[in-house]
């Protein structure tokens, strides 16, 4: 038997370099439970809050509580379980904020995560819709007290997707050149498609 090196740590990405093709598509199916767990339950909450409570405050804290709960759920744990990507802010020593992003290294039996992947960008993707669409019930129902909340489940929800967009792009590139850069080649293709069928 073999003794490790207790020094040793593997690198990020690394620990995946064991796994085959083989296995199950979902090979983390507690990381996928959580991932849609705390972002459907704060969703679910403000459904229901004020059928199953009158009580403002106790479901502002539960919803925020949950909001927190996702955000740190999906930033530090599913998004480097389930697709290979992690992203953080960090304050240089003169006081400068930088964004980091990173991804695993791809390998052959790595680059694709299958249904891990398919649930990850759904549940990232799907649900800050719905917080939006909240925010504009809120203020065309008047009913501003729930506005605070509302904001907040915007806010950390759109962080994290903001986030691992940058992160899946390689945080180098501007969004908005990214898609400008699409369309064109996208209208490029059509009018070479339609210049040659002619």
């Amino acid at each position: 038997m073999q003794k490790q090196d207790s020094q040793y740590s593997p690198l990020f990405g690394e620990e995946e370099d064991n796994f085959k093709q083989s296995q199950p598509t979902v090979r983390r199916p507690v990381a996928s439970f959580f991932h849609l767990f705390f972002r459907t339950s704060a969703i679910v909450a403000y459904l229901l809050c004020d059928i199953f409570s009158g009580r403002f405050i106790a479901c502002m804290v539960t919803i925020i509580l949950l909001l927190s709960c996702d955000f740190w759920t999906v930033k530090n744990v599913s998004g480097r379980l389930l697709v290979g990507l992690r992203w953080w802010n960090q304050v240089d020593e003169d006081g400068k904020s930088r964004w980091m992003f990173e991804s695993r290294k791809a390998d052959g039996g790595n680059s694709g995560f299958g249904a891990e992947s398919q649930l990850f960008w759904l549940g990232l993707i799907v649900c800050p819709l719905f917080w939006v669409v909240f925010l504009f019930s809120t203020l065309f129902s008047l009913n501003l007290k729930w506005l605070a909340v509302v904001i907040m489940g915007l806010v950390l929800q759109w962080a994290n997707l903001y986030g691992y967009v940058k992160c899946k792009l390689g945080g180098k590139s501007n969004l908005r050149s990214i898609a400008t850069s699409y369309i064109g080649t996208q209208i490029f293709n059509r009018a070479m498609k339609e210049s040659s069928g002619s």
